[in-house]
């Protein structure tokens, strides 16, 4: 069996890495285009309730959007040997993802208190959808925050830089993809409520 050296495991590592992610991806496109789909199929039948999304859902696009921009700086900040900003901007990504995760707990509360439930004899295809997808989309994205909590953790140790790029671009994909995500489902569910 032949011995690797270091160098050749991490070019092997990073040839790979990029594309299994994008592979992941769109794996995740498909599960959400088949949910919006149904979505769309069933919103057609008679008895579908119409109702305001809560204003929580808004928030926390808000800051999953952010969280974007913040995770931009970072990834600048290391491609310019910049420690601090990598730092700074990682904590407030992680920050603005935990937000974000709050935010769609405090808007399911809201559905439950406009009398929308997931399950039961007062449930609704309409509020069945939007938990699901919300839901879908949060455990996706609790994915995304233990991502973001590795990254973070070396971003204090330093070990972002312009030599050394792969878990920072990594994680920026998959949390952009998840920003994108997110937007794009949250519209959808806008304006076809």
């Amino acid at each position: 069996m032949m011995n690797i050296s270091a160098e050749e495991q991490q070019d092997i590592k990073q040839k790979s890495a990029k594309p299994m992610l994008y592979l992941a991806i769109i794996s995740m496109c498909m599960i959400f285009g088949g949910l919006t789909s149904a979505y769309l199929v069933r919103s057609g039948d008679a008895g579908w309730m119409i109702f305001s999304l809560p204003k929580a859902f808004f928030v926390s696009t808000a800051a999953i959007v952010i969280s974007s921009l913040t995770l931009l700086w970072a990834m600048q900040s290391a491609k310019k040997d910049n420690y601090t900003g990598v730092m700074i901007g990682m904590t407030l990504t992680l920050i603005l993802g935990l937000t974000f995760i709050v935010c769609q707990f405090k808007a399911w509360g809201a559905l439950v208190a406009q009398g929308i439930f997931i399950a039961g004899k007062q449930s609704n295809p309409a509020g069945q959808f939007l938990y699901i997808i919300s839901f879908a989309h949060l455990l996706h994205l609790i994915g995304g925050i233990f991502m973001l909590i590795f990254v973070c953790i070396k971003s204090y140790k330093q070990l972002y830089h312009s030599k050394n790029l792969l878990g920072l671009q990594l994680c920026s994909i998959y949390w952009h993809f998840l920003d994108l995500l997110w937007v794009y489902l949250f519209l959808f569910l806008y304006f076809t409520h």
